[in-house]
């Protein structure tokens, strides 16, 4: 007799089928480049997923079929702008909680040091056209001015230039700014371990913290706070700086009371250094800005790196954000202040031939993404 599958069967087999391709779609989407087949499944075993560079290769075909992907011969497959949206938005119920356990993973991937202000650093990767590029970078510098930003440090790349793993797209412009998970990373490093709790909007009065009109938890939401503030048009960063009164992005963080004392010693040398330090920190088990802080624990309110992109959205220029974008070394970073100089000239370009041959074979992608 034929076999007989229910309709919950069928559906739960459906189901594993699409968490299986929205896995490698999203490996293609963070390495923001072309990837084969080979590349995809060593993405996916290191994080937990086993499937083999054949089962691989069959959900690519499908993709290229649903229009989701296009075949790029050797260098391997590309996300189509049908494969963007369709990673947005499908199974939005398996995302819950992404923001919270991508906070950790980079956390712990980050290899900045204090000691010697080397290693790599989290980034929020913001993206622009390029014709507003002096009127986007005067926003910026006024918010990293008025003390608003993550620290003092960042990037700037123009079309086709890579930023970190993110290859910026043709006719745009992008800015990596130092992404307030930074802190988390240099924490737990020193055997600090902390909670990222939720971000919000913060209510700036008198150029100071004044509270929380907005949040979001961390382990309930598939996109980062900010950049849903950003999109809804909700941050008034622009007004803040101008007026000391405005809505600015911020993020909630507890650290164990027991750590006080190191916490606060280690946040002093990096402010010194210009990676960002908390606006606040509480005391033990007390609230902070009225919000209430677990026993045991210290409270933190820290500034968003993705406010200075904010003002530029705020000022009518239409930007598409990344938080925790990628990771990037420290010391190519710049500080803002090199901004007003010569905006031009801080803008990584894109690589030519002759540069990616010269860093020779870049990996077995090269031999990806040929049929069969």
């Amino acid at each position: 007799m034929p076999q007989v599958i229910s309709p919950d069967a069928a559906r739960r087999k459906d189901i594993r089928t699409k968490r299986k391709l929205m896995a490698i779609l999203r490996a293609i989407h963070e390495a923001g480049r072309p990837l084969g087949g080979t590349r995809i499944a060593s993405e996916l075993q290191a994080g937990g997923i086993e499937l083999s560079q054949r089962t691989v290769r069959h959900y690519l075909s499908q993709a290229d079929e649903e229009g989701l992907t296009v075949n790029r011969g050797r260098r391997g497959r590309e996300l189509t702008a049908k494969g963007e949206e369709e990673l947005r938005t499908s199974l939005a119920v398996d995302k819950v909680g992404f923001i919270a356990s991508k906070v950790d993973g980079l956390s712990y991937r980050m290899t900045f040091r204090l000691p010697k202000a080397t290693g790599k650093v989290i980034l929020n990767v913001s993206t622009f056209d390029a014709d507003k590029f002096e009127r986007a970078v005067a926003e910026i510098r006024k918010v990293f001015a008025a003390g608003f930003g993550m620290g003092r440090y960042l990037t700037l790349a123009g079309p086709g230039a890579m930023l970190g793993e993110f290859r910026v797209p043709d006719d745009q412009v992008a800015v990596g700014t130092v992404c307030s998970v930074s802190l988390n990373g240099v924490l737990l490093k020193s055997g600090i371990a902390v909670t990222a709790r939720f971000g919000g909007l913060l209510e700036i009065s008198g150029g100071q913290p004044y509270r929380f009109v907005q949040i979001i938890n961390y382990d309930g939401s598939t996109i980062d706070p900010l950049e849903i503030f950003i999109r809804g048009h909700m941050t008034a960063v622009r007004d803040a700086c101008r007026t000391n009164h405005g809505f600015i992005g911020a993020s909630f963080r507890e650290v164990p009371a027991e750590a006080l004392d190191d916490v606060r010693q280690l946040c002093a040398k990096i402010h010194k250094l210009g990676l960002g330090a908390p606006m606040i920190i509480g005391r033990p088990g007390q609230p902070l800005l009225d919000v209430a802080v677990h026993e045991g624990r210290v409270g933190m309110i820290v500034a968003g790196g993705l406010n200075p992109v904010a003002a530029v959205e705020e000022s009518g220029i239409p930007t598409r954000n990344a938080a925790l974008g990628t990771l990037m070394d420290w010391d190519e970073l710049f500080e803002f202040t090199e901004i007003g100089k010569d905006p031009e000239k801080l803008l990584r370009t894109a690589e030519t031939p002759e540069k990616r041959k010269s860093r020779g074979k870049a990996s077995e992608d090269l031999l990806e993404g040929v049929p069969g």
